[in-house]
């Protein structure tokens, strides 16, 4: 090969590199929208059981195609403290499994195209091509996101096949390359087969692109034997930890121990895996080791080594943990760090997966949605009995809703500006939407918690009319609220609308209160000083109500591509056989002394 040929085939492999690399990306996307955040939420609840937790980082790693990926999504979890470092240990062990589904994918590309038509259509060469077009055809079709997503996943399988055929026409002139084969004699040593392994995984970034270059390089040329695979591919398995070390910059130490346990998983099985294998190729000789390698055995050479590493491992997990813990233990003089008690801060680096970081939001919401509640209710018990300490909680809580409102909200906003899938594009909306709600109860909750102090201070006092009209008001206040963050946590259609009838009743009841109260102070029998606390009251009462009403649409909403909230409140209220049951029900409930 002269210069100019050189160079054009490092342009091809470059090429090819990059349309493999985006292609995974981009059926990696598409298949992790479809999966929503069912990963995340599956991460959090199913990880108590090695072996549950061990097919969850398989099949994980399989939808992501990329176990750094999910190692990274790890890091965010455990740095936000919703996951514990020993949740981890087995589902790193099963991403290692999950890396070669790919592989074996990449193997169809050895698919004999001289035989059968049935046959070559089984290389992707070809059939990839199908994938394209009807991918394109979905991508542009005017049917729901799912469509549209499934068509991203064939057209970037299609990409990434593509890029594995340009990588694969650049190095097939390579064999016949004297420079060539000297440069691959070179690869007979094994620690420098580990080394090149492991950095060109680390600078691409992706075990399986690095793998796939090696199938094309023993496929094309027909020159890599066994012997010099072997090392490469234990280094390809170091290498893809990279990500997640880059990952772990910043974040605590508990988080940092989990890439730490992923790149350990992997130098262990390396050094002992390869110690062992170059022993034996020593004493009792493997004839194996200078056969010519193709695409399956590089696969076959892959999984052995990844079960194989889980099989030496798994026994010793605990052992694991415990090293990594030692590694990263505290120096001298330094704190131990604590666990995180609660989990109220959101991590950057869930970003990298979109659905994860929506449902993370999702979670935070409904932490906030209790926050709110407790602290409106917390608030409405000083009314009765005045406490210091549960007003400075109140205030406090109030703080703690407005950091949740602002961390959630920048995390959707952020969010929104990736390509979501149609039910997490509703999921964002419903959150960005409530999280203004819970907030608005927080600060509501402060002037209640206000007036409170001023009745307390001044002494004041309402009549007894006044006090058994307030306590029934305040007994809806207290359904009405814990009727919305049930439906909230539930996203239950029915129970969200039965939420406006009773909001509309407390709008009635602070109506008809506010006009015995003027009834009463003509009479002499309230004060206007009593009246000015009372209308704030009943003010807040009814915002918070409202705030309710908005809570219950946002649920509603994420069951329709088209909202409107002013129409829908209209059609619910007007004529409505539904809402005029329980609008009823709720005025009986409800009823103030001395009412119709």
């Amino acid at each position: 090969m002269d210069v100019k040929d050189v160079v054009l085939a490092c342009i091809m492999v470059i090429g090819g590199l990059a349309f493999f690399l985006y292609g995974m990306n981009v059926m990696s996307s598409g298949l992790e929208k479809m999966a929503g955040g069912k990963l995340e939420q599956a991460l959090k609840k199913l990880t108590a059981s090695p072996l549950i937790a061990l097919l969850l980082g398989t099949g994980i790693t399989i939808v992501l195609q990329s176990s750094s990926s999910l190692t990274v999504m790890l890091v965010g979890l455990v740095n936000c403290g919703v996951m514990e470092v020993s949740q981890t240990v087995y589902v790193i062990i099963g991403a290692n499994i999950g890396t070669t589904f790919t592989t074996w994918i990449l193997c169809l590309m050895g698919v004999d195209t001289d035989g059968p038509l049935w046959l070559s259509l089984l290389n992707p060469e070809y059939f990839s091509l199908l994938f394209a077009l009807i991918g394109a055809i979905l991508m542009m079709s005017k049917g729901t996101g799912r469509k549209k997503d499934t068509g991203n996943i064939l057209v970037g399988f299609a990409v990434l096949m593509y890029g594995m055929v340009l990588m694969k026409d650049a190095v097939g002139p390579l064999k016949d390359s004297p420079e060539f084969q000297q440069l691959l004699t070179r690869f007979d040593d094994p620690i420098l087969g580990v080394l090149v392994g492991t950095a060109v995984t680390g600078v691409i970034q992706s075990s399986a692109a690095s793998v796939g270059i090696l199938q094309t390089l023993a496929e094309s040329t027909g020159t890599i034997t066994f012997g010099m695979a072997i090392p490469i591919i234990m280094g390809q398995n170091i290498g893809t930890c990279v990500t997640a070390l880059i990952s772990s910059i910043g974040v605590s130490k508990n988080a940092r121990k989990v890439s730490l346990i992923h790149v350990t998983f992997n130098i262990i099985g390396t050094i002992v895996l390869l110690t062992l294998y170059e022993l034996l190729d020593m004493t009792i000789g493997f004839s194996f080791s200078a056969w010519q390698i193709d695409a399956v055995g590089i696969a076959i050479v892959h999984t052995f080594f990844n079960i194989a590493t889980m099989l030496l491992i798994m026994p010793f997990a605990k052992q694991l943990e415990q090293l990594v813990n030692f590694l990263l233990r505290d120096k001298a003089g330094e704190a131990a760090e604590k666990p995180k008690k609660q989990h109220t801060l959101l991590d950057k680096r869930l970003l990298s997966t979109p659905s994860a970081a929506l449902a993370e939001c999702d979670d935070a919401s409904r932490r906030m949605a209790l926050l709110a509640k407790d602290t409106v209710l917390m608030s409405i018990s000083l009314l009765k009995e005045y406490d210091e300490k549960v007003e400075k909680k109140v205030y406090k809580n109030e703080d703690k809703l407005d950091s949740y409102e602002d961390r959630i909200g920048s995390t959707l906003v952020q969010l929104s500006t990736q390509a979501l899938s149609e039910h997490d594009s509703q999921m964002c909306s419903r959150v960005l939407r409530a999280i203004g709600d819970f907030e608005r109860l927080g600060d509501h909750a402060i002037n209640i918690a206000q007036s409170a102090k001023e009745i307390h201070d001044t002494g004041q006092r309402f009549s007894e009319d006044a006090q058994k009209e307030m306590q029934i008001l305040t007994d809806a206040i207290h359904e009405i609220l814990e009727n919305t963050y049930a439906v909230y946590l539930s996203l239950d259609q029915k129970d969200a609308a039965n939420i406006e009838p009773l909001e509309q009743v407390i709008d009635y009841l602070t109506r008809d209160i506010k006009a015995n109260h003027v009834k009463r102070l003509q009479k002499g029998v309230c004060t206007i000083e009593t009246g000015f606390v009372l209308a704030d009251i009943l003010n807040n009462y009814e915002r918070v109500s409202d705030h309710c009403s908005n809570i219950a649409v946002s649920v509603i909403e994420t069951s329709h591509n088209m909202f409107d909230t002013h129409n829908y409140l209209n059609k619910v209220k007007f004529g409505n056989k539904n809402f005029n049951d329980n609008f009823e029900r709720f005025s009986e409930k409800y009823k103030l002394p001395g009412m119709a």
